[in-house]
Parts: C-alpha cells; sequence; structure tokens
C-alpha cells in the first residue's frame, strides 16, 4: 500500500472520531479522479436514514461561488445588475454598493443577519423574504466606502440572486438549474431556500458527543447567500468540471477565481463567493457553509489539482476536517507553536480606531494567543520576534504601541489600549434612530445585562462583559444564522456633565450603529 493510501485511510478512520455526531461525507480527488467518496452515521437518527453520497445536505454559504457563477453565465456584464440592487437599498441613493462590490465582500453594507440581532430577533424565529427585504431596505448608512475593505456580508449574495431574478424575469432556482447544475451534472442539486426541512429527510443536529445532539431549529429562507442543497456526489461533479476546464481561461471557474483587488489596488483575498489563501506553502481556493445543524467545507489547490469536500450534519469544524484531508494528500504536517514562548506584556483590552470594535487578547495555550475582534475568537502563534499571527492576522509591538495588520481586509491599525475601570452607571434605554431599534441597559443587583428589542422581537438580556472605561461587551451566543455575530461592542459616551448620553454599538459583522439614551430602564 502507499504512503498516500495509507494516510487516506488513517483520514477515514480517524474523522468519524475526530469529528463526532451523526453523521458526515468526504470526498477527496486529484486530476478529476475520485480517491475518496465516503459517508458514515445518519442523515436522521431518528428516523435511521443513513448518510450516503447521495444524501441532500445543506452547503449554506458554499452557495456564494455558485450565486456568482449564475450571474456571470446569465448576464452579458454583472453591471447589468446594479439598477435593481439600488432599488432594494432606496436610503443609499448613490452611495449604494455595485455588483462587483457585493461579489467581493467590499461593499461596506453591514450584515443583515447580525443587524436582525439588534432588532430583536430570537434565534429560532421565523425571517423570510419579507421580514430580509424589511431589515435590506432599511439601510441607510455603510460601515466603509466600497472597495475599500472586506467584510462579510450575507445579503451581498442575496441582493444578487434577488436582482437576477428582477433583471431576468427567471427564479433563482431555475437560473441555477439551467446554468449550473444541469450543464454540470449536479443531478440532485437544488434550491433549498426553506431551512425547516429537507425533501430526503437529512437532519441537522445541535449538541456535542459529551452532553447529547439535538434536531437543530430553523426557520429562515435563503437564497443566494446560502440556499444550495446537493449532495456529496453533486459536489464530486463540480470539482470534476473544476479541474476538466482548467486550462481554459474563460471557463466559468476561471473567472470566479480570477484575481480581485481593492479600490487601491491591493490584492485582495476574496472575489466572486471564493476565498483565496494558502495552505502547506500551496495556494487554496475555497469557502464554508454552517447553519446550525450543518457544518461544510471545500477547497480546491489548483496547482496540485486537489479538491476536497467536508459535509457535517452537526457543528463540528469542517474547515479543520478539510485542511485535515488536504494535509494527507500533501503528506504535510501541521506547524506546531513554541510551546516555550512566554506570554507577551501587551496582553489585554484595545480598541481598534477606524471600526470602534473592542480588542480583547488573552492566552490560548502554551504558544498561543486568542483574539477577540472579528467574526469569532482567533488562536494566533507567538513568533519569536514578539510578534503572533496565523497568516491572516499579524499583531506586533512598535515603539508606537501595538500593530494589528489584517491585510485580508485591507487594513492596518494601531491599537488604542483600553485600561482602567468600566463605571457601572449604564442602565437606560438607548436608541438607534437608523435602526428604528433599542438597546436596554438594565442594573440586575449591582451587575448590568443588556439586550436588543425592534421590529423582529425581543432579544433576550444578558450579562455584560466589561472591558475598560465605558467600554463593554454584550455576548451573542446563538443567532439566527450558525455563527452569531460575536460579541457586541457597546462603547458608550458621556455628556459635560459626566452623565451617560449614548453608545455605539457594532461587531465586526455590522458595526458602527449610534444609539442615543432615551429613557432611564424601568426597575427589575
Amino acid at each position: 500500500m502507499s504512503d498516500l493510501s495509507t494516510r487516506l485511510d488513517r483520514l477515514l478512520r480517524d474523522l468519524p472520531r475526530r469529528y463526532p455526531g451523526p453523521g458526515g461525507a468526504i470526498a477527496v480527488l486529484q486530476k478529476g479522479e475520485v480517491l475518496v467518496r465516503h459517508a458514515w452515521g445518519f442523515a436522521n437518527a431518528e428516523r435511521r436514514i443513513a448518510f450516503t453520497p447521495r444524501t441532500l445536505f445543506r452547503m449554506c454559504s458554499i452557495t456564494k461561488q455558485f450565486t456568482c457563477g449564475t450571474m456571470l453565465q446569465a448576464v452579458p456584464a454583472p453591471e447589468a445588475l446594479d439598477g435593481a440592487i439600488r432599488a432594494r437599498l432606496p436610503e443609499l441613493g448613490d452611495a449604494t454598493p455595485g455588483v462587483r462590490h457585493l461579489a467581493h465582500n467590499q461593499s461596506g453594507l453591514r450584515d443583515y443577519w447580525a443587524v436582525a440581532m439588534l432588532h430583536g430577533a430570537p434565534a429560532e424565529s421565523a425571517f423570510g423574504d419579507v421580514e430580509a427585504a424589511r431589515v435590506i431596505a432599511g439601510t441607510a448608512s455603510l460601515q466603509f466606502t466600497p472597495g475599500t475593505r472586506y467584510a462579510y456580508c450575507n445579503q451581498n449574495f442575496r441582493l444578487i440572486s434577488d436582482a437576477l431574478q428582477d433583471v431576468t424575469g427567471r427564479s433563482f432556482a431555475e437560473l441555477l438549474r439551467s446554468h449550473i447544475f444541469g450543464p454540470i451534472g449536479m443531478d440532485s442539486a437544488i434550491l433549498a431556500a426553506e431551512t425547516a426541512a429537507m425533501p430526503d429527510g437529512t437532519e441537522g443536529y445541535e449538541g456535542m458527543q459529551a452532553t447529547g445532539f439535538r434536531p437543530a431549529v430553523n426557520r429562515v429562507i435563503w437564497t443566494g447567500d446560502a440556499g444550495l442543497g446537493a449532495s456529496l456526489d453533486d459536489m464530486i461533479a463540480w470539482e470534476r468540471h473544476i479541474d476538466a476546464t482548467r486550462d481554459d481561461a474563460e471557463s466559468l471557474h476561471a473567472r470566479l477565481a480570477a484575481p480581485v483587488t481593492f479600490a487601491d489596488g491591493a490584492v485582495a483575498p476574496y472575489g466572486f463567493g471564493l476565498g483565496r489563501a494558502e495552505a502547506f506553502g500551496t495556494p487554496v481556493l475555497g469557502h464554508g457553509g454552517a447553519l446550525r445543524g450543518w457544518r461544510s467545507h471545500r477547497l480546491y489547490a489548483p496547482a496540485e489539482r486537489i479538491s476536497v469536500v467536508v459535509m457535517f450534519n452537526h457543528l463540528s469544524d469542517a474547515n479543520a476536517a478539510a485542511t485535515e484531508a488536504l494535509a494527507a494528500m500533501l503528506g504535510a504536517a501541521t506547524p506546531q507553536p513554541d510551546a516555550t514562548l512566554p506570554p507577551p506584556d501587551w496582553l489585554g483590552g484595545y480598541v481598534e480606531p477606524e471600526t470602534g470594535l473592542a480588542v480583547r487578547i488573552d492566552s490560548a495555550a502554551p504558544g498561543m494567543l486568542r483574539l477577540r475582534f472579528g467574526h469569532g475568537a482567533e488562536r494566533l502563534e507567538l513568533l519569536a520576534d514578539g510578534s503572533a499571527g496565523n497568516g491572516r492576522t499579524r499583531l506586533r509591538p512598535t515603539p508606537e504601541g501595538l500593530r494589528m495588520d489584517r491585510p485580508q481586509e485591507n487594513q492596518a491599525s494601531l491599537l488604542r489600549p483600553c485600561q482602567g475601570v468600566a463605571p457601572a452607571d449604564i442602565a437606560g434605554r438607548y436608541r438607534c434612530a437608523e435602526l428604528g431599534a433599542d438597546l436596554l441597559v438594565s442594573d440586575g443587583g449591582g451587575v448590568p445585562y443588556g439586550g436588543f428589542s425592534g421590529h423582529l422581537g425581543q432579544g433576550r438580556m444578558e450579562q455584560l462583559e466589561p472591558i475598560g472605561p465605558d467600554l463593554w461587551a454584550l455576548p451573542c451566543w446563538r443567532a439566527l444564522d450558525h455563527t452569531p455575530p460575536g460579541d457586541w461592542t457597546l462603547s458608550f459616551r458621556r455628556d459635560a456633565s459626566g452623565r451617560v448620553s449614548g453608545a455605539t454599538v457594532g461587531c465586526w459583522l455590522a458595526r458602527g450603529l449610534d444609539y442615543g439614551r432615551v429613557a432611564e430602564p424601568p426597575p427589575i
């Protein structure tokens, strides 16, 4: 048996144990040849439906590349959709981003799944076309100038699919079938927009092995942002199509993977629904997908002509599993941190000045740090030169202070230290005029709690975490989407008398929203 066969056999043996849950599937291809096509466990544990390569699966955000592919196939030039997009963002006027800004996640729009939480949406509430249109149409400002920064934003791709329907007069499901699924041979792929159920009974699960699994409840409707339903065999057809057309500069995947830049000419690491990165020293294209109960990841290493697709109907890390499969194909080892390096003296709380978001840095493990700033917590490896990084983010001390470089977002900044005690006199009701939504901060027996409310409901109250003077975090543990938007930064401001008069609220997905204090809170 070859070394590669041994590594792949070990991978298939270990995956169900390293990422335990009801079921999963994996495919590995090289040069168009299927080396691994394997499924295990149950697509529906209660009904004892086996997980097979033909099981329909929610691919979630992997949809985005197919949305962009449909756009490139269906209209002569993407800019033909700009007018329809502008019509769905009536408050923005001339500030409305163009369709290419949307396709490259450079629009400056706040993510509508995050904004929905500010409108008080409970995690398992219904969120359909009407709710989505209202949240999107209420957009009155941007969080950065289009083209200058990267920020993940699901509604970018929903807007593209909606605009495609407006311009072509055809449903997005029909457009996907005629331009992508049919020609490529993705025979069972569908637009599975309603997340409440899959037509073949496949179920997604919350929980973990230690506490048990339960069916995940989802009541949202996704379209171009995350609506793809596909089997492992469908995704194998997509990967084989990519390899078969690799030498054609006009092929669909070549156009999706074409280089993308920011407005200043800097290379952008994301475009047309595909992330551009590097793993084990080789370029990689790919994307992940997630909804409560579902995790998937696909990647393609063009130099080696390797494709990997991983699906879990539970919340294990599909990205990590796909990376393990790529490592097995390459015979590569995952670098280990230097556990002898001591924690630096610059741990603590900061503010990133451009976004106004809190930055919290603490130790994660020997030789590793945890950074809380973006969509989720990041692990950074300590380096011998006193810096820390992970290939996407770098923290390094300078004579001027701690610098954070995030080239994938075209952003670099000097962090502002946030030291001292956070006064607890922040209780009150605050209102965001732009959203027509409220933030309530209550004194719960000497401990501040906060919660959002608006036209989507009343969110739960969460205990606030102090960071520094007038800087607090409001945790968001569960959300409409699988991955919550992360902790909300609450940056309070005071008037000349020292009384709290308002707050700026934001997270990486939706930042820079102004809330004015309108009333004292009612007693608990």
